[in-house]
């Protein structure tokens, strides 16, 4: 499977961004950083970058949007950009989804890089051309389609990555072999967390998801398979963002997610029980998952109203034929949600 000609897997990025730069002339380049990436990603790529305005925004999920994007464009427009200019994204999903859409709609558009520094936007959310920012509480609700020019990938920013954040990434390494390739969740099940070759699974991942990307560039059918585990898991982190105690990392809300849909699959498609003890075992040992606790049920069902794979009153899900294979535009009900909620409290109290 070949890769996008846009995508650079790196063995060293400084000289990989060296030779873009020679390649390529701007007008002006803007850096967006938070301040993570600031002290612990900037530093790795600073020296290959030339001369460049350093925009630096908060971190977190809840931070990603229009107060921030209104703080970038301020930026750009206050150093005088043009649409000869470049804007660089170094960091996680955050900034490549709202440094990427403000890119896209600053005077109407203009370039942009991703430098992808967590194994979740490695794996994904740099990966397809989706820019958004979360609207009241709505996960990408406002937001283009518009591919970056060049996305630079690099192992060495792992090690800049706690241990949750790498298991956040994770989680939808699983969800890509659970959609189109059940040889390779075998081979991740027998394999120790541990020794797993996660710049290797990335590749793997990347060929997936543009592959599917390249036949459904606009997400119109098959593209939304890419959704597994997100219906439930995106109202699930977007009902806990603000609940300090509460609140996931997209990894964990999607394992959720993934556990969920994964017993609905069982109702609505031909997924085996057999398959679902597979995937429910191995997602747990991964991620040490609470119960949900009923009284949130309702607020959680009623984010999915708001999944931008509805049809009209009708919520729709992609859920599993049986491991490696997603169908997608099932309908599921407020009562099947609530189903699994139940289904996956009772898993994690085993």
């Amino acid at each position: 499977m070949s890769q996008p000609n846009n995508i650079i897997f790196c063995l060293d990025i400084g000289n990989e961004l060296k030779e873009f730069f020679h390649q390529n002339s701007f007008s002006k380049i803007a850096v967006i950083v938070d301040d993570n990436t600031k002290s612990h990603c900037y530093p790795l790529v600073q020296s290959a970058i030339p001369k460049h305005v350093l925009l630096e925004i908060k971190s977190g999920e809840e931070q990603k949007n229009l107060r921030t994007c209104e703080q970038i464009w301020n930026g750009l427009t206050e150093n005088a950009f043009d649409r000869k200019s470049l804007v660089v994204n170094i960091g996680g999903g955050v900034i490549g989804d709202m440094g990427g859409f403000c890119a896209a709609t600053y005077k109407r558009g203009i370039a942009f890089i991703n430098i992808p520094t967590t194994l979740l936007a490695q794996v994904d959310a740099s990966i397809g051309g989706k820019l958004g920012i979360d609207f009241q509480n709505f996960k990408n609700h406002i937001g283009v389609f518009q591919n970056p020019l060049k996305v630079f990938l690099d192992a060495a920013f792992f090690s800049t990555l706690n241990p949750a954040e790498l298991r956040s990434g994770y989680a939808e390494v699983i969800k890509h072999c659970l959609i189109r390739d059940g040889e390779k969740f075998e081979e991740i099940v027998q394999t120790p967390y541990a020794d797993l070759d996660l710049f290797g699974l990335t590749k793997h991942s990347v060929e997936i998801k543009s592959k599917v990307v390249l036949e459904d560039p606009k997400e119109q059918g098959l593209r939304k398979i890419l959704n597994f585990g997100h219906t439930i898991g995106h109202a699930i982190e977007s009902f806990y963002l603000e609940n300090e105690d509460k609140k996931l990392l997209h990894g964990e809300a999607i394992a959720i997610g993934m556990i969920c849909e994964a017993f609905l699959s069982t109702k609505k498609c031909t997924l085996s029980n057999k398959e679902l003890f597979r995937i429910v075992k191995y997602i747990l040992q991964i991620y040490a998952s609470k119960p949900i606790a009923e009284e949130d049920f309702g607020g959680i069902i009623s984010l999915t109203r708001q999944d931008k794979k509805n049809e009209g009153d009708q919520i729709k899900c992609s859920l599993l034929n049986n491991i490696g294979d997603c169908g997608f535009d099932i309908e599921i009900n407020h009562e099947d949600i609530k189903s699994s909620m139940e289904y996956f409290n009772t898993q994690t109290a085993c």
